[in-house]
């Protein structure tokens, strides 16, 4: 039996033992409690003890819970740096790219304008050449007909 049954079974035995009528004293088997009370006493120390256990018990798996959610915490905090950084990260490689782009764009018209202004100075040289062939030939005409 546990304790509490114990206090109950006495509880019981007093209650039924024999009143002296006006004295209100009642006559119960010494011997009967004693041996209760000595079980009581030798399921005490169990009972302490496993009660002392369960809380020992609980006190652990709250330190466990504790410590998981602090990591879980922890892991989810260090997630968000992550996603932020490589959020970051992709933001400048982004930039970069645009950048790189846009400098690409830029040296591509130079070269554009670079090339059209060179064809124009060899078309510009060429036809100013075959003004002077024009010329020349035109004088040799003129002396050829004289």
């Amino acid at each position: 039996m546990e304790i509490l049954e114990l206090i109950e079974v006495l509880e019981d035995k007093i209650e039924q033992s024999f009143t002296i009528p006006f004295w209100g004293k009642g006559i119960v088997d010494k011997d009967e409690l004693l041996d209760k009370l000595q079980e009581m006493r030798l399921k005490f120390p169990e009972e302490m003890k496993q009660a002392k256990w369960v809380k020992e018990e609980r006190q652990r798996i709250l330190a466990d819970a504790q410590k998981e959610a602090e990591a879980i915490i922890k892991s989810g905090e260090e997630k968000i740096v992550a996603m932020i950084n490589e959020h970051e990260i992709t933001k400048q490689a982004y930039e970069q790219a645009n950048q790189i782009i846009e400098k690409a764009q830029n040296n591509s018209h130079e070269i554009r304008l670079g090339a059209n202004q060179y064809a124009d100075d060899i078309l510009r040289r060429v036809e100013e050449e075959m003004i002077s062939v024009a010329e020349t030939l035109r004088q040799n005409r003129k002396e050829l007909k004289k």
